[in-house]
């Protein structure tokens, strides 16, 4: 009896201790946490500076792959990510969203000067050479390829339409899909500058 009695009270004592162990933040996006892959990137913002994920450290990251003439999907995401900067308020400033060219032959330093910063004052646009593009989509697992147009420079690109969104600490944790609502983006934003 008195054995049973102790087991019990152990297992009470567990029970009563795994309450109180902090729970899993509840995201509302793909939690990629444990993800290998993206790990970083060796690109060039629009102002002409050389860029790594590790200049950003201390801001939660976002990251979405896209080209400037893209017709629809491009526009919705930074659309939708300037909406969830806005509801994040004072916390925006301490989010970086990164707009990284899948189309290097015409998205000039020029062109996403005037397109990316267009949704957002703080966002930046992201480019490099075609061979350091398709190792950094590689790297994130992004596919992408061109489309003949009727001309050779009106092509268009199909290219993976989610966003990837990296903690202050530079590692990756969420997978956000297109056409996710502000109010989501801006929810697991906010856990993420907590800590969580």
């Amino acid at each position: 009896m008195r054995q049973l009695m102790r087991h019990l009270l152990l297992l009470l004592l567990a029970l009563l201790l795994a309450g109180c162990a902090d729970p899993k933040p509840q995201f509302l996006n793909a939690d990629l946490s444990y993800a290998d892959f993206g790990k970083d990137f060796a690109l060039t913002d629009h102002n002409g500076k050389p860029r790594t994920l590790a200049d950003f450290r201390g801001k939660a990251v976002v990251i979405f792959f896209g080209y400037t003439q893209c017709p629809d999907v491009c526009p919705t995401t930074l659309t939708g990510m300037a909406e969830a900067m806005k509801l994040l308020g004072d916390d925006a400033a301490r989010v970086q969203v990164l707009f990284i060219t899948v189309d290097p032959e015409r998205d000039t330093p020029e062109l996403l000067a005037q397109y990316v910063p267009s949704f957002n004052p703080s966002f930046l646009g992201l480019y490099g050479d075609a061979e350091t593009i398709a190792r950094t989509a590689q790297d994130f697992r992004v596919f992408y390829k061109k489309q003949p147009g009727s001309t050779p420079n009106t092509y268009t690109v199909d290219h993976s339409a989610g966003s990837f969104i990296y903690d202050p600490k530079g590692v990756l944790r969420l997978y956000v899909k297109h056409g996710e609502k502000p109010e989501a983006i801006a929810h697991d934003l906010k856990l993420l500058l907590a800590g969580k």
